[in-house]
């Protein structure tokens, strides 16, 4: 059999789009081809095929969400109500609340939650998504059987409705600097490194059951380790793994280390651990200009949950400064108050310029324009949350991610090439987005995921017997 036709046969799919982001911006009258597996088997403006299924839209590369907490989802909305004026209204009260859901989910419940959250995020347009996952036993706070049984359904999830997960599994021992664990933490609880190594392993065999998954290093916090041993995993754990952990979220945290360790979270971090390109620091919101510079320097990544530190009073992060030093930067929905990567992207540009009192907070020479730098970052930094390390965009081997805006909006008709990153990034909503491709395939189609309604029904069958809303 010839060459060609032993090719032909092992693509499964031929797009043709409008125009498609890569990295010198965007191309008209482009075409995707993609093999079984979901890979992009070839790409660009001169694939001669009979069947091709053209798509009146502009594809931009699938989004990476590099931080969320699932079971959160089901209490989205839930923290905004104050009895009195008395009630503290602060992030602490909110970890309460959320403690209390924490406990009473079960694994069933957790999978049905992830379901539905996963399907929206792929309707958003993510198709990666990095679980830091750290409710891990049952609800008395024994291990299951199976230690990584929550983790389990977490990839469940990811593999109903087709997302790439990445799953982080999350070692959390203590109840704040130096103290022991509360009952309301029973669920999270790892007594040590051993016990945590034992479910990163059981973790890790957990995603080789769904193609689309890998697992990740995770720390809860400084004040959720031991600082000693956050250092000792970071060194002697598995170096080919992306590390993550929670830092100087909160003004109190940050007075808190100072005071069991004499520094500030972020200075210890850059003192004791050799920071690398493998490390996403998330939030990062209350950084000295030193600590921005050192953290810029090193290599490490932040990443930052803009509609979630909005609405839980976090702060705002100095992004100017730390982009001017080389840092680079990914986002998450954590929380998710908010779904769409756009709005996250201009919830960040826009607080940094009400601080700054710029515009061009997201500028690049390399990129030109606000949008494409925008998008340049949270993707190539996200990558690297999911430990994939390609620039690329859209390159013959890697599978096909892709979001999808509508070309027949009015708005985006009548944009040239050069304005649309920009226009897409700051005037479109969901309602614009025409779809989502993960992995070689169309998941969301008009707005819709292909088993939404299936998804949906057990999704509210769960919430209502939790009976938390």
């Amino acid at each position: 059999m010839p060459y060609f036709w032993i090719f032909y046969l092992k693509i499964m799919k031929t797009y043709k789009v409008k125009g498609i982001l890569l990295e010198e911006g965007f191309i008209e009258d482009y075409f995707i081809s993609v093999d079984d597996t979901g890979r992009i088997a070839a790409m660009g403006k001169d694939i001669v095929l009979d069947r091709v299924d053209y798509l009146n839209v502009y594809a931009l590369p699938g989004f990476q969400n590099a931080h969320s907490h699932a079971f959160q989802y089901a209490m989205s909305g839930l923290a905004e109500r104050h009895a009195t004026s008395k009630t503290p209204d602060d992030f602490w009260s909110w970890r309460e609340a959320m403690y209390s859901l924490a406990l009473t989910i079960s694994p069933d419940d957790l999978e049905a939650i992830a379901t539905m959250l996963y399907a929206e995020m792929l309707r958003h347009g993510y198709t990666h998504v990095a679980e830091f996952h750290y409710v891990h036993h049952d609800q008395n706070g024994k291990r299951f059987r199976n230690l990584a049984e929550m983790g389990s359904r977490l990839i469940s999830a990811a593999k109903k409705v087709g997302i790439n997960i990445t799953l982080i599994p999350i070692f959390y021992q203590k109840g704040g600097f130096g103290k022991q664990p509360t009952e309301g933490q029973r669920r999270f609880i790892s007594k040590d490194e051993d016990a945590y190594l034992d479910l990163l392993e059981a973790s890790a065999s957990a995603c080789r059951h769904y193609e689309y998954a890998n697992s990740a290093i995770g720390m809860h916090s400084l004040r959720g380790v031991d600082p000693n041993i956050v250092a000792k995993i970071a060194k002697n754990g598995a170096q080919n793994l992306p590390f993550h952990i929670h830092i100087s979220e909160q003004l109190k945290e940050v007075e808190d280390s100072i005071a069991y360790l004499g520094k500030r979270p972020v200075e210890w971090m850059l003192e004791n651990v050799n920071l690398s390109d493998r490390f996403h620091l998330v939030h990062a919101t209350h950084l000295t200009e030193s600590e921005t510079d050192g953290l810029a320097a090193s290599g490490a990544n932040v990443v930052l949950c803009p509609s979630t530190e909005g609405n839980l009073g976090d702060g705002i992060f100095p992004l100017r400064h730390y982009q001017e030093k080389g840092g680079k930067w990914s986002i998450g929905t954590d929380s998710h108050i908010g779904l769409n990567p756009f709005e996250e992207l201009r919830i960040l540009d826009y607080g940094q310029r009400l601080i700054s009192h710029k515009r061009n907070t997201f500028y690049s020479s390399e990129q030109g324009d606000s949008g494409h730098y925008a998008f340049n970052q949270s993707i190539v930094a996200g990558r690297k949350a999911m430990n994939n390390f390609s620039a690329s965009y859209f390159e013959v081997g890697d599978f096909f991610n892709a979001v999808l805006i509508d070309a027949n909006l009015p708005l985006i008709a009548c944009t040239s090439l050069e304005n649309l990153p920009s226009t897409i990034l700051y005037s479109t909503d969901s309602s614009m987005q025409y779809g989502t491709i993960s992995n070689g395939k169309l998941v969301v189609q008009n707005g819709k995921h292909y088993a939404e309604e299936e998804i949906r029904e057990k999704f509210v069958r769960t919430i209502k017997l939790l009976a938390n809303r």
